[in-house]
């Protein structure tokens, strides 16, 4: 009988533990530090005079102005702007419109675009794993029965790699659009059969479908080692069901809990004009687990197999579709998938979910509509969900919205690390990086390590609490003043200010676009010059040389990424 064997949720947790505490160790003294506010002390968050702060509530009428469009394009479409983004937007049309068409076309064809330095940065980070393919994956960290270290070796380069594509990639709006695909089909990335698989359910799963055909991503899902172990699915038999899969399949991963109809005969269910159920039932949920007895894994391989023996058999239905007895191996659960996909509720989830990490979170319902319709349209299409992004960039509604979404602690840390120019290896076997990640997770947004399989939450009231913001801002405040494990300053602030400006008026004119892409309001630009300046003449010329005026000048630019103007996106 080809199923893996399962070690216990005890030893999978320990290797987690021991992960953290490896973390713990290499950290102390950067945790140290950061607890003390850093060189320059503990900078003041969130208290700039003048600043708009994010709301709570639906409306948002007190939202900040709209900035230019550029802004909005590299914030939400990715991780901010790095020196020259802005420019390099600017040129690419003689109109707004024109420009956000082509940025858009741009960012929809990632293959297209040269990221070479990105690449080369993957190359010098000393990584083993991730070209690794799914076999070889199993055989050296899960059939070997390695040590720990070993066996979750892809999970710790994929969460490192993770951190270098979002902060130096080109390829922006698939990063985003990896990370949103990693919310909706959630793992929980740090058990014993997860970790060593991650790598093949990172590349394979989530980022070669991202904006391919949604209903190939979801059988791509449901074979997948992670996903199987997670949800338990490897171990789902006609003796002993189980509908974990099953469940989420339909509430998070396809019609959502808003087309849950509750407990009711699978033919009381209201059909549309084409006799397609308007919902789902328990019924359904309880059909499709039989549909999945038996998808499981050999322990030898890790290769998804059938295990005849472990499937029940018989007829079925699901959202009134007809399964007959004795189909041939995987059918059942195939002839699901088809069905779920095609639906026009799961259009209409989808379409909400990608309109909210996109737009706002209470996305437009007209954009709702358009992408969901664009899903429908293109169900056979192999870039499906490149056409339903295309929808919702291109809607007006895009252009025009601001201050619906807040920056999630990695959106946050990784558009700080990208404005001031941040230059980190995330390389293994590093004590910064180590430190790094240990207090990044403190945040709350540890990348896939959301236990749950519903995912991070995208809504801002979930992330605006003082604990999260409070954590968020003491890594800033941290790696903006660091040294990597090479002696050399993560972020020189001092050597990217321009030889010209050595006035605390001219400093702040200079970091304040570049960090925001904008303007401050006159009270809050005066608040930073203040800083600067600490009581002299704004307009007396500085020595960036000076250790106390260079400290200043890192301080200014932490402050400028702590304040709520660049919370926004």
């Amino acid at each position: 009988m080809a199923v893996h064997v399962r070690e216990s949720a005890r030893q999978s947790e320990d290797l987690r533990s021991r992960l953290v505490a490896s973390r713990a160790t290499a950290a102390s003294r950067g945790a140290a530090r950061a607890a003390a506010g850093g060189r320059f002390g503990a900078v003041r968050p969130m208290g700039l005079a003048g600043m708009p702060r994010p709301r709570l509530r639906r409306g948002q009428t007190d939202a900040p102005a709209a900035p230019s469009l550029a802004v909005i394009a590299t914030n939400r479409m990715g991780f901010g702007p790095r020196a020259g983004d802005l420019d390099a937007f600017a040129a690419l049309g003689a109109s707004e419109a024109a420009r956000l068409e082509a940025y858009v076309e741009q960012q929809l064809h990632p293959d297209a675009i040269d990221d070479a330095d990105c690449d080369r940065r993957l190359g010098a980070a000393g990584f083993a794993t991730l070209a690794k393919s799914r076999s070889q994956l199993w055989a050296d960290h899960v059939a070997a029965n390695p040590s720990w270290d070993v066996r979750i070796q892809p999970a710790v380069e994929t969460e490192r790699a993770t951190f270098i594509r979002a902060l130096y990639s080109r390829r922006q709006l698939l990063e985003v659009l990896v990370g949103f695909w990693h919310d909706h089909f959630n793992v929980y990335g740090w058990d014993d059969l997860s970790a060593p698989m991650w790598v093949h359910y990172d590349r394979d799963v989530i980022r070669a479908n991202a904006l391919g055909n949604f209903r190939t991503m979801l059988e791509a899902v449901a074979e997948s080692p992670a996903m199987l172990d997670f949800l338990n699915n490897d171990v789902n038999q006609v003796a002993g069901p189980n509908e974990n899969w099953a469940r989420e399949l339909f509430e998070l991963h396809t019609l959502g809990v808003e087309n849950y109809l509750g407990v009711k005969h699978q033919n009381q269910v209201p059909v549309d004009r084409d006799g397609v159920p308007v919902g789902f039932v328990d019924d359904d949920v309880y059909e499709t687990t039989r549909c999945f007895t038996g998808w499981t894994l050999d322990d030898k391989s890790g290769a998804t197999v059938f295990d005849n023996d472990w499937h029940d058999r018989f007829q079925k239905t699901v959202l009134a579709r007809f399964m007959p007895p004795y189909q041939a191996p995987f059918k059942d659960g195939r002839d699901v998938l088809d069905a779920l996909a095609a639906h026009p509720g799961t259009a209409r989830h989808i379409a909400s979910k990608l309109a909210r990490r996109l737009i706002a979170d209470d996305p437009p319902a007209r954009v709702v509509d358009a992408a969901a319709a664009a899903f429908v349209a293109a169900q056979d299409a192999p870039d499906q969900l490149r056409q339903v992004v295309r929808a919702i960039l291109l809607a007006p509604e895009f252009a025009a919205a601001w201050g619906g979404k807040v920056k999630r602690p990695f959106e946050l840390t990784v558009s700080a690390l990208r404005a001031a120019g941040a230059e980190m290896s995330f390389a293994m076997k590093d004590d910064f990086t180590d430190s790094f990640l240990w207090l990044f997770d403190n945040t709350g947004h540890a990348r896939f390590a959301w236990r749950a399989p519903n995912g991070y939450s995208d809504l801002a009231r979930d992330w605006l609490s003082t604990g999260t913001l409070v954590e968020s801002f003491r890594l800033l405040n941290w790696v903006m003043d660091a040294q990597d494990s090479a002696k050399r300053q993560v972020v020189d602030v001092a050597g990217q200010t321009p030889g010209g400006a050595t006035t605390a008026n001219a400093i702040a004119d200079f970091w304040i676009p570049r960090v925001l892409g904008r303007a401050l309001a006159p009270a809050s630009r005066a608040e930073v010059v203040d800083f600067m300046a600490q009581g002299r003449d704004p307009d007396v010329p500085l020595r960036l040389d000076d250790g106390d005026v260079s400290d200043r000048v890192v301080a200014m630019v932490a402050l400028l990424v702590m304040a709520p103007d660049f919370l926004w996106r």
